[in-house]
């Protein structure tokens, strides 16, 4: 078994470490999601904002997997600082079969629930069957999202961050190679168009399944069956699902918010959804830093607080601080600059450029906010507060974000739901600081 300890070294220099792998991790990801709305764009604007439609929901399949997969790491990376190697193997083996029954409740529900979810979410009968089309697909492949999700948090525990990074590029260089072939019919294969996109998705995932399922079955040796019982697989899975539970609602309060946001856009114009789409996959790229950075801090935290390293807790926490704001500056002026030729990229439609710049003009100026309130999603989640955690999304999407979104759209419009979004970062991030810095004062008292 590889187990890199994170409780010894240059903590900045352990976090950069972490980070870089990451960031290209997850470029793969944004690649695979631009990649997916560049050729169907191409196809035109109904089936642009049929894809962005979908969005909100493949984010509720997403946050789940990740909520499990916070657990995961949460619990493996404890057990790493403790040095403990049984339940390391465990918690590893017992979050992926918790993986494969939440996949299978959520396929049939998800395939039995198409339309009514997406009229709820303001689908018309024009763009409906185009959804249909590729929704049905994507279900059923939801075995290949969910589980290498899971089991990358495991090999991220151990302080290893390259590998999931290799996993998730190789989806991203498959999916890019399939998408036009299959989408526009290249060579000998028929033209598919949008569920072209749903099965280059699908196959690409069911590689990343397999090598990450050969790392931790053969490579690393932390899936085991031996010594199993009802009342061991229970035990872990209530621990897993404490943190991942609350985390899976943390994670599924955005996709409720961007919903949110997609009803409203709906209730302007077609072309406000489609820019609004385009201004989401796009902002993935934007916070590919922070977001990097706030994934890696759990098995750094994790590790530290299960050796009782509170001092390196600490430092890592200055540190991350520090990489949010810079980055979200950095971020912010690069938007400014090339934001006509993004969205020229994706649409030709005046309208969906003007959506797209106004996001851009508004949201990243509050990047380094968001960055701290991910940041303290994760301290919590790795000392095992995971309800912290989530009061702090809540706080954010519903108390603030929601009411401020519905009287500012009366007022400004789309440019009213975009200003209350930054702002509901901004308050965010302020009370997350607070609270980490809190729970810090406790372990030295």
């Amino acid at each position: 078994m590889r187990n890199i300890s994170l409780t010894e070294g240059n903590v900045r220099k352990i976090l950069i470490d972490l980070t870089g792998p990451m960031i290209f991790g997850m470029l793969g990801l944004i690649i695979f999601n631009l990649v997916d709305t560049f050729y169907v764009s191409i196809l035109g604007t109904e089936e642009l904002a049929a894809l962005s439609f979908t969005y909100p929901v493949v984010l509720i399949l997403n946050s789940i997997s990740l909520g499990i997969g916070m657990g995961t790491a949460s619990v493996v990376s404890r057990a790493a600082g403790e040095k403990n190697v049984e339940k390391i193997r465990q918690y590893a083996t017992d979050s992926l079969s918790l993986g494969v029954i939440i996949v299978f409740i959520f396929m049939i529900v998800g395939l039995n629930t198409i339309e009514p979810v997406f009229k709820l979410l303001g689908a018309n009968e024009t763009v409906m069957p185009i959804i249909i089309s590729y929704m049905r697909i994507w279900y059923i492949g939801t075995m290949f999202v969910v589980i290498p999700m899971i089991g990358n948090n495991s090999i991220r525990a151990l302080g290893d961050t390259k590998i999931p990074s290799i996993i998730m590029m190789v989806a991203a260089v498959v999916n890019t190679i399939l998408d036009p072939i299959l989408i526009f019919g290249w060579g000998p294969f028929p033209r598919l168009e949008v569920p072209g996109a749903a099965i280059a998705t699908v196959f690409s995932r069911m590689i990343t399944f397999s090598v990450a399922i050969y790392v931790l079955g053969y490579r690393d040796k932390i899936i085991s069956f031996k010594g199993m019982s009802k009342n061991s697989v229970f035990e872990s899975w209530k621990k897993i699902l404490y943190i991942g539970a609350p985390n899976a609602l943390v994670k599924m309060i955005q996709p409720l918010g961007v919903g949110m946001i997609t009803r409203l856009l709906a209730s302007i114009s077609i072309e406000a959804v489609a820019g609004f789409g385009i201004a989401a996959k796009v902002e993935r790229f934007a916070i590919i830093i922070i977001g990097a950075l706030s994934v890696v801090m759990v098995p750094f935290i994790g590790q530290n607080y299960g050796g009782k390293f509170y001092d390196r807790i600490k430092e890592s926490l200055k540190n991350s601080y520090y990489i949010s704001f810079a980055s979200s500056i950095f971020v912010y002026a690069v938007l400014l600059v090339f934001s006509n030729l993004i969205a020229g990229v994706f649409s030709d439609n005046l309208e969906v450029i003007n959506v797209f710049n106004s996001y851009i003009k508004v949201v990243p100026l509050f990047y380094g906010f968001y960055g701290i309130q991910l940041i303290g999603n994760s301290f919590f989640n790795a000392i095992n507060k995971p309800f912290e955690a989530t009061m702090i999304t809540a706080l954010q999407m519903f108390i603030i974000f929601v009411p401020l979104s519905l009287l500012l759209a009366n007022i400004l419009g789309y440019l009213g739901i975009f200003v209350s979004l930054g702002i509901s970062f901004m308050l965010a991030g302020i009370v997350a600081f607070l609270l980490m810095n809190k729970k810090l004062k406790e372990w030295y008292k």
